[in-house]
């Protein structure tokens, strides 16, 4: 028998000096961080598999939490912080200390607060999320409301929909539903841990409807009726089902009397989206809208997921938004077993079974300065502020190139992509016109070659962090390496500054873990035992929310009451906003030069927005920037696999390669994006935004094809 070669196999013990560590894959959202095993030599990670112990992932990785590894040493990885010495934009830095960055970035934020006042500055963050408990904390702090994030696109405009109707985000209870109808779901490649769930769903006899414009696995493996409505016309689709509903008394009448107001309004609204209407509108066949409602009526309980991506990425997402989730209300599927329950936040906009006992928002909040001006974006967008209070991140590059008394002159952002904005070069521009701009990043981005100084920040397998999962689930993590360089994780960073300015917050002050210390006081663990465990840990009798609870109590809206018709949009005629779900088609800036619609942002299950496309294991999965298009378009056009092909819009145009594909329905093109060499965010029409959302219409916007 030949000798075993220890290290060679990445066996652990002491025969090859490897050790087991235990972390957390941060590259999406904190709603997964799945667990990661990481094999640990001579303090330097060589494999990563996930953690078969783990909650969440149960030893499953999806291909970007594979390439953890590249991640953490990807070669453009930021070791030491920099301050610009040429132009904006030139990538030109020299290397200086963290006492030299501290105490310039501090200098240069009190000096514009004194200056021009505290709403001068303004605090961004992009990814990751960790910290942002602390970071909204420490913008108010510092006197501004100015703080916002990537969730100025990303989540929030479904929270908005929701909070107009019930005052409170809801989810589905997949587990327990008889009809899942997954709105914009595509579970092969994006929230892969939702496909085991609607797999067991299909095992115990739950029916499927997918809604989506295109043919994905989840449609051809899960779904029993697959919908597939023109971009941006969900909303349509949603008032047709309304419709055959309502025709045919298929509505919970007893629940609306009691729960419901606006009803009749809604019910006279309806009227005109005949299934007929409804195909004419969105393209789906009248018999499968006719079908739909009857598998919704036939059903005992149903509940409907969505992705506040591709419903919030429209002129008209948040309407089309309330109008898909009016469905439940209309059905009783609210605050029911099977159907939709309210989301109590516990810890980072997420229900983790500990909400009564956890004080993130308290301490949020506690600090926010109410009488200070409003946020960036306050008037442009009233309805997000005054749901949301953070500043709308999609106005900002125009408040800051309006140069007047409102205007940001400092930005401090960490890990801000300027590539996720609709016509992002107004964002460049906008950076020029700045005093003093800071950017905490892992790697030398586009973004922070226009910054002043760069600070480098760490992974999550170099830092620890306070972690909480579904199920009353605890956890906090410790480094697996050192960080890299002289980097240092997010929160370090502001606890340097608090303390560097003077913060009158000794949370702030104290750092990161005596933010936490805050938030789960009143949790029966300590930090000290929750980090001595390997995985998550349960808490004693977790929360087991008492279904038809919520309804009991009475809702916090203005009547009380599941609202159809907003009384908070009524009593505000200003905004100038519909309080009715209603609908309104996509818009083109001229659909005879633009004729087709064209989806910006299409997942792709081996990237995240920009953020891999530069690590060699993802890009070799689709390593040229793509366009697909229906096989009819492509033979109009001539077009063939690989053939370059322009897209125009009204902002510009851009060439990609071309993939024809029977996926796709013919008028739409759909694009891959976050590739910063064929950036497409750069020609869509950075004022084509959502009234209530402030959303840019990445999934809806116009173009025309010119095969090259």
């Amino acid at each position: 028998m030949a000798d075993i070669n220890y290290e060679k196999a990445r066996i652990p013990g002491e025969e090859s000096g490897i050790e087991v560590k235990y972390s957390v894959c941060d590259i999406c959202t904190p709603g997964s961080h799945c667990g990661l095993t990481c094999y640990v030599k001579d303090g330097k990670v060589i494999k990563i598999e996930g953690t078969k112990e783990h909650i969440y992932n149960k030893g499953k990785l999806c291909t970007k939490g594979r390439a953890n590894r590249q991640y953490l040493y990807r070669p453009d990885r930021l070791l030491t912080p920099m301050k610009r010495t040429g132009k904006r934009g030139e990538g030109k830095f020299e290397p200086i200390s963290w006492e030299e960055a501290i105490d310039t970035i501090a200098e240069k934020m009190l000096r514009s607060r004194e200056k021009y006042g505290a709403d001068s500055v303004a605090f961004y963050s992009g990814y990751t999320k960790w910290y942002r408990f602390m970071f909204r904390r420490f913008a108010h702090v510092f006197g501004t409301q100015n703080y916002g994030t990537e969730s100025s696109s990303c989540f929030t405009s479904g929270v908005l929909a929701w909070q107009v109707a019930a005052k409170s985000y809801m989810i589905q209870d997949l587990a327990n539903t008889d009809l899942f109808i997954g709105w914009g779901t595509s579970g092969y490649f994006s929230r892969w841990p939702m496909i085991g769930g609607m797999e067991r769903g299909k095992a115990r006899g739950m029916k499927v409807i997918i809604v989506d414009p295109r043919i994905t696995p989840t449609t051809q493996r899960i779904a029993d009726l697959h919908l597939r409505p023109h971009l941006g016309t969900d909303g349509a689709l949603a008032l047709a089902i309304a419709h055959v509903l309502i025709e045919n008394g298929w509505v919970d009448k007893p629940f609306i009397e009691k729960y419901v107001h606006g009803f009749e309004e809604y019910a006279e609204y309806v009227k005109q989206f005949t299934p007929e209407k409804g195909e004419e509108l969105t393209g789906v066949p009248a018999a499968d809208i006719i079908k739909a409602a009857e598998m919704i009526h036939k059903s005992k309980s149903a509940c409907i997921t969505e992705s506040s991506a591709p419903l919030g990425h429209h002129r008209n997402g948040m309407q089309n938004y309330r109008a898909i989730m009016s469905l439940l209300i209309i059905t009783g599927n609210f605050d029911r077993k099977g159907g939709q329950r309210p989301q109590v936040h516990s810890f980072m906009e997420a229900d983790h079974g500990y909400s009564s006992v956890s004080r993130e928002e308290e301490f949020m909040e506690e600090r926010f300065p109410h009488e200070g001006k409003p946020a960036v974006g306050a008037k442009r967008f009233p309805l997000w502020y005054n749901l949301k209070e953070d500043m709308q991140a999609n106005d900002l590059a125009r408040n800051i190139l309006a140069k007047d008394e409102d205007s940001v002159k400092v930005l401090f952002a960490l890990g801000m992509n300027y590539r996720m904005f609709a016509q992002d070069g107004k964002y460049l521009e906008a950076f020029n016109e700045l005093d003093f701009f800071v950017n905490v990043d892992l790697f030398m981005t586009d973004t922070c070659k226009y910054a002043d100084i760069i600070l480098p920040a760490c992974t999550s397998m170099e830092r620890g962090e306070f972690k909480s999962y579904a199920g009353g689930y605890v956890w906090f993590t410790k480094p697996v390496v050192e960080p890299l360089g002289q980097s240092k994780s997010d929160a370090e960073i502001l606890t340097l500054l608090a303390r560097k300015m003077n913060f009158d917050d000794e949370y702030l002050c104290g750092g990161y873990e005596k933010c936490i210390e805050y938030v789960i006081r009143d949790l029966p663990y300590t930090i000290e035992q929750l980090k001595a465990a390997d995985h998550p840990i349960q808490l004693p009798n977790p929360e087991v929310y008492k279904w038809g609870s919520t309804l009991e109590k009475g809702l916090k809206t203005p009547t009380g009451k599941l609202e159809l018709f907003s009384e908070l949009i009524n009593s505000h005629p200003e905004w100038n906003l519909d309080p009715l779900p209603t609908y309104k088609p996509p818009y083109s800036p001229d659909p005879e030069k633009y004729p087709f619609l064209l989806c910006a942002g299409t997942r792709i299950p081996n990237a995240l927005h920009s953020r891999l496309h530069d690590m060699p294991w993802e890009r070799h999965m689709l390593p040229e920037p793509s366009v697909e298009m229906s096989l009819e378009d492509a033979d109009k056009y001539g077009i063939e696999l690989g053939d370059d092909v322009e897209i125009i819009t009204n902002i510009g145009s851009l060439t990609f390669k071309a993939i024809p594909t029977a996926t796709v329905m013919e008028g739409e093109v759909y694009i891959y994006h976050g590739y910063r060499e064929v950036d497409i965010n750069s020609i869509l029409d950075g004022d084509n935004l959502d009234p209530y959302s402030g959303f840019p219409a990445y999934r809806s916007a116009y173009c025309n094809i010119r095969r090259k």
